[in-house]
């Protein structure tokens, strides 16, 4: 495995679990701070039940929507709706489930290149030596080594813009159990605050291309929400890639997971979730493939890892797409959409992993104003 994320520690727990001899590659030094919102939706938590103790650093049960600061709504649900975690105690949890099942993590072992023969895939170290193996799964992140080398393509790509930022009791009890999300001045960009106990996460994601006006955003964002005054702990960056319809996900022996084959939700740039499954996916047909006895055993295996994104994610992803393009052209009607009951109810069933968007977007009402607003 390359990469020690969720997608390539959730292939290597399943892989271990099953018999291979497993080996992960990883740049960095768990725990590492990683940009990202962590709040984790019922289809992630379903994806770790039993094998991790999430380490919860806040429950959601209220959801706050402004349309650019304005027309403020808020919604509650007695039941969980979100949970929120710190990335670097989550993936060092994953990474425990995944030694615990066999699997060896070399951390501080970036990965330079890739290359394959006939008979084995080859990860070449940053001090130029070579791990073999019968089967790599490439979870490096997107635009990484194993990306380029499958050659994954993409269609979306977005800036995301975060800062963590210490806050003091008051605040910290101000923003307890509840989510904020603003729908943007940039179309098809949103912003958010979680929290995270002492912790605040906020930031916001547009379309690459119009980073001035992003960085804007994230500003006026925090001076409207009364931030401004307290330095951020962490004030990062990154890119967000999702795939074109036909992008591979394989080349020969190398599979591509998570964000390195370019798997998210295009509307929420949700991607814990895809890469949890398309991790598990992998991690079960590499095991598989790397035990057979035949080359054709092997492809077979290697072929059913497409088959099986492509029957359980690629949906949900065009249905995401679906949505992105109503909400970038009518963010206002989304906003008006979600404060009914029928709009919140869909919204809080698909945070608790009780609906995809594919299910949505397949019902009849619902479906119909989505796919009217995506073309007008």
């Amino acid at each position: 495995m390359v990469g020690a994320g969720p997608a390539g520690l959730a292939a290597a727990r399943v892989a271990a679990a099953a018999g291979a001899r497993t080996v992960v590659l990883e740049r960095a030094e768990h725990p590492r701070y990683k940009t990202c919102g962590g709040g984790l939706i019922g289809t992630s938590l379903a994806a770790v039940m039993g094998l991790i103790s999430v380490p919860v650093r806040d429950d959601i049960h209220t959801a706050t929507f402004t349309l650019n600061g304005k027309r403020l709504f808020s919604r509650c649900e007695k039941d969980s709706l979100l949970t929120m975690v710190l990335r670097e105690e989550f993936d060092d949890a994953l990474r425990l489930a995944a030694t615990s099942a066999g699997a060896v993590v070399w951390q501080r072992s970036a990965v330079r290149s890739i290359r394959q023969d006939e008979n084995h895939a080859y990860a070449r170290l940053i001090d130029g030596s070579e791990v073999r193996a019968q089967v790599i799964v490439g979870a490096d992140g997107s635009s990484s080594v194993s990306s380029r080398h499958v050659g994954v393509e993409f269609s979306q790509v977005d800036l995301g813009l975060e800062v963590e930022i210490l806050v003091p009791e008051a605040i910290e009890q101000r923003w307890r159990n509840t989510i904020l999300l603003d729908w943007g001045p940039i179309p098809g960009s949103y912003g958010w605050v979680f929290p995270k106990g002492e912790r605040l996460t906020v930031g916001v994601i547009a379309s690459r291309g119009r980073g001035d006006e992003t960085r804007m955003y994230l500003r006026d964002f925090i001076s409207r929400l009364d931030l401004a005054a307290f330095r951020p702990i962490y004030d990062s960056g990154h890119l967000t890639r999702c795939r074109t319809s036909q992008s591979p996900l394989r080349k020969g022996r190398v599979l591509v997971a998570g964000d390195a084959a370019g798997l998210l939700e295009p509307w929420t740039r949700e991607g814990i979730s895809f890469a949890l499954r398309s991790g598990a996916s992998a991690g079960t047909l590499a095991a598989i493939a790397s035990m057979s006895q035949c080359q054709r055993d092997l492809d077979e295996a290697l072929s059913e890892y497409v088959s099986s994104i492509n029957r359980s994610l690629v949906p949900e992803m065009r249905a995401g797409q679906l949505i992105l393009a109503a909400f970038s052209r009518h963010p206002g009607a989304v906003h008006r959409g979600l404060a009914t009951s029928r709009g919140w109810k869909a919204f809080a069933e698909f945070c608790r992993g009780e609906m995809t968007f594919s299910s949505v977007v397949n019902r009849p009402l619902i479906g119909a104003a989505i796919s009217f607003l995506a073309k007008v």
